[in-house]
């Protein structure tokens, strides 16, 4: 057998960093359970997957990634009455790949973790300001999370950046987000979305649903509760099948359309954009309004009340007949039919429109 040539050394050495490296940056998988009727997951980047689960207590499966992967710390313990789960990354610069270019997230987080809950961090916790970008110099690390959650389970998730999305859940659920696509379906009990930036949207929901988005668009479908309440600053709203007690929406700007609605109260307002209603059945209390843009609520032919139809700069239109104590070009009052009802259509400008469906 030959000796290796002197030179053969530079060629083996190569071969084991590269393979030390590969271990380094292959993804780390853990699991914690967290017990308790009131839990909270803090996370700043990465994916989360919320899903119900058939163990009495909340399980958490945490995958890390990025070549700083090993850096991320899993921390316990209470907070503000929670018994929180909080994945803390040591570092102001955070590079998560998946955000690409799109720009970059600012969040202020506490020394522990928290971020989010309007309380601060306890006594030890200071406050930082975090940047969270696809590229660039900082930690290149992030978690992906999934999260089952037993029947009757009240959770709070607070969450960065990254696709968040529930599914199949029976519980108390609450998901907050910076900057990402919130996503449900098939959910019973109370749920809560609310992201920064992003689109939501929620399919067959049973329960108290609130929606609330800085920036985005929200479709919702199959919604069936006591009160269903959405909010966008910019985004327009859309959706159909919706029987709840009460319906509320505000938005800011973008138009909103709704169909085969069973409310017996809805109130609506848009900063600008048209704004469109279809009701399946009567109602007692509707009050639709936009500051710019047509706005056209539709009710059964069988439909009663005190009506009130305005418009700044635009036309009125109703096919229900009128007996009109007021008649304006831009104003009609009046009662169509029998019954207590009240319904109200307003807008600055665009055609304001009372229709049989």
């Amino acid at each position: 057998m030959s000796l290796p040539l002197p030179g053969m050394r530079l060629f083996i050495r190569p071969l084991l960093l590269v393979a030390a490296a590969a271990v380094t940056l292959s993804a780390q998988t853990e699991q914690r359970t967290l017990t308790g009727d009131r839990v909270s997951i803090y996370n700043l980047a990465g994916t989360l997957r919320l899903e119900p689960g058939t163990a009495p207590r909340v399980g958490v499966t945490i995958t890390r990634h990025g070549r700083d992967a090993a850096q991320l710390k899993i921390a316990t313990g209470d907070v503000h009455g929670y018994n929180s789960l909080r994945i803390v990354y040591p570092s102001d610069r955070i590079v998560y790949p998946a955000m690409r270019s799109r720009g970059h997230t600012q969040l202020r987080v506490n020394s522990d973790g928290t971020f989010d809950d309007n309380e601060g961090g306890g006594w030890f916790s200071r406050r930082d300001q975090v940047q969270i970008s696809g590229s660039g110099q900082g930690l290149e690390a992030y978690a992906d999370v999934v999260v089952t959650i037993p029947r009757g389970q009240r959770i709070v998730v607070h969450w960065g950046v990254g696709d968040a999305n529930v599914a199949n859940v029976d519980g108390d659920v609450r998901v907050s987000v910076a900057g990402a696509r919130v996503t449900a379906q098939h959910t019973r009990g109370k749920l809560s979305l609310d992201t920064g930036s992003g689109e939501v949207s929620v399919t067959d929901a049973d329960g108290d649903v609130t929606l609330d988005t800085g920036s985005g668009g929200v479709m919702v479908s199959h919604i069936h509760g006591d009160a269903l309440l959405m909010d966008t600053g910019s985004g327009s709203i859309a959706g159909g099948d919706i029987d709840v007690r009460t319906l509320k929406t505000d938005v800011g700007s973008g138009g909103l359309h709704l169909d085969h609605i069973k409310s017996r109260t809805a109130a609506v307002d848009a900063g600008s954009g048209g704004v469109e209603l279809q009701f399946d059945s009567t109602v007692d209390n509707v009050s639709a309004e936009s500051g710019s843009g047509g706005v056209t609520v539709r009710l059964p032919g069988t439909q009663g009340g005190d009506v009130d139809i305005e418009s700044g700069s635009g036309g009125l239109e109703t096919d229900f007949p009128v007996s009109s104590t007021r008649f304006e070009r831009n104003h009609v009052r009046g009662r169509i039919g029998n019954g207590n009802a009240r319904i109200r259509i307003e807008t600055g400008s665009g055609n304001a429109r009372l229709l049989k469906n």
